[in-house]
């Protein structure tokens, strides 16, 4: 542990802001596998709905720093692609 005042409330302050990230992560994860369990059961509409719910919470998450830009980006593509070719 940190001795020095300004280093132990730093380390007050990165745990928070863990907890805070961790928190936003999961959130994303779940609306990810939620476009993937629609894309497995063939369901298009929903998949779409999905994905609409998905796109906003991995550009806020990029933006807030808590994943890169390119991996929404990565994502997104991937996701929309695999929703074009489900038919």
């Amino acid at each position: 542990m940190a001795n020095i005042a300004s280093a132990r409330k730093r380390a007050r302050q990165a745990e928070i802001r863990r907890r805070h990230n961790q928190a936003r992560r999961s959130m994303m994860r779940t609306k990810l596998k939620a476009v993937t369990a629609a894309i497995d059961g063939g369901d298009r509409a929903a998949a779409e709905a999905a994905y609409a719910e998905a796109v906003p919470v991995l550009d806020r998450m990029a933006t807030r720093g808590v994943i890169h830009r390119n991996k929404a980006a990565r994502h997104k593509s991937r996701l929309a692609h695999q929703i074009k070719t489900l038919g």
